[in-house]
């Protein structure tokens, strides 16, 4: 089949046996910056059942050339409709996931920043870049819906695994807004927590939401029904420092899929620090080193990988190092915008999230 493919010049997604399940690593780049050394421009594809070997690359229009790139802002996809999505701060483009195909790109109000597709795959929440309001699409056509005015510094956004609920998290504001996604308006806010928001994530029930902010090596805890912050970790034993980019030392975070465990990024040590998530609040039991300085992680569908943004693939139970990406020039690539999505019978089946949510509940 592998032969097949490459003769075929790997137009689709290599699969494996009828009613068998594989495995895809899908990487947009540039995805730190515009900086095209981390593995050129376009959506880059690993094959996680082997090795995250490099598959193929997915030619992005809105994404620009190495010359003249687009940096991505953000990734989804939908199993459910078979549709991939990123976003520049100039476009969305969406994407057939049977044959790599552009089905359309659009320009907004205000551009684009890191968005999250429901559930269903019908409705994206697409924030402004870092401007006042995010807007509500229609995730087939591409049409905007609404507009959700949370102020000001749109920028991070995260779907609720129940569908009822987007999170919305604003570069300039300590809280979170919690919107109402059938009326879509803001329903109300979490925090404030102790400085602006940056990366966040939540847990399968929408119970908890786990939040860096601006100046804190660690994270806040929100309890997201009553809007409250309850809790502020900070990481023991290493210092905070300078960083190359973001401004903030704790720049990504993510849960397990099991929740068991949440595991943070440490920019100026070059670490993913982890914590205990039985407990609460949750408590720190390790860190893994990296080669470079980490903005982002999330991880595999079933847990057995953690993706930081710098490249290297960190075997979870191990808690090691034990490969990187690289594309087919053998440049390393390196991206804040990945995400998993598996195959089956050449359909795709699961998705999996750029923000390491939880997914334990719906």
């Amino acid at each position: 089949m592998r032969t097949l493919a490459l003769a075929l010049g790997l137009l689709f997604p290599l699969v494996a046996a009828a009613g068998d399940t594989h495995h895809y690593l899908y990487v947009a780049t540039p995805g730190v910056r515009a900086d095209v050394q981390y593995g050129g421009v376009g959506v880059l594809i690993f094959d996680i059942d082997d090795g995250h070997k490099f598959v193929r690359r997915i030619a992005v229009p809105g994404l620009g050339d190495e010359k003249h790139p687009e940096a991505t802002k953000g990734i989804c996809d939908s199993a459910v409709t078979g549709r991939l999505y990123v976003s520049t701060p100039k476009s969305l483009s969406c994407l057939d996931l049977s044959n790599d195909k552009l089905v359309w790109q659009k320009s907004y109000e205000g551009g684009c920043d890191r968005m999250s597709i429901s559930p269903d795959g019908k409705t994206i929440y697409e924030p402004t870049f870092e401007g006042k309001f995010w807007h509500v699409i229609n995730a087939k056509s591409g049409e905007e819906i609404a507009k959700v005015d949370t102020g000001d510094g749109a920028h991070n956004t995260v779907f609720g695994r129940d569908g009822l609920h987007a999170y919305l998290a604003g570069l300039k504001s300590p809280v979170l807004g919690v919107a109402d996604v059938k009326t879509n308006t803001l329903d109300h806010t979490v925090g404030p927590f102790g400085g602006a928001i940056r990366p966040f994530t939540v847990d399968g029930k929408s119970k908890h939401c786990f939040v860096c902010v601006n100046d804190l090596l660690g994270f806040d805890v929100g309890d997201l029904a009553s809007g409250k912050k309850i809790h502020r970790v900070e990481v023991d034993g290493f210092s905070k420092g300078g960083v190359l980019r973001h401004g903030c030392p704790s720049h990504g975070i993510g849960l397990m899929p099991d929740e068991k465990e949440l595991w943070l990024t440490d920019a100026h040590n070059r670490r993913l620090h982890i914590f205990d998530n039985t407990v609460m609040p949750p408590k720190q039991v390790g860190s893994v080193e990296l080669r470079d300085e980490p903005g982002w992680v999330t991880f595999s569908i079933d847990g057995r990988f953690a993706y930081p943004s710098t490249g290297e693939i960190v075997d979870v139970k191990a808690r090691k190092v034990i490969g990187s990406l690289k594309d087919e020039a053998e440049r390393a690539v390196q991206s804040e915008k990945l995400l998993e999505l598996d195959f089956s019978d050449g359909k795709a089946s699961l998705s999996g999230d750029q923000f390491g949510i939880g997914r334990v509940g719906p």
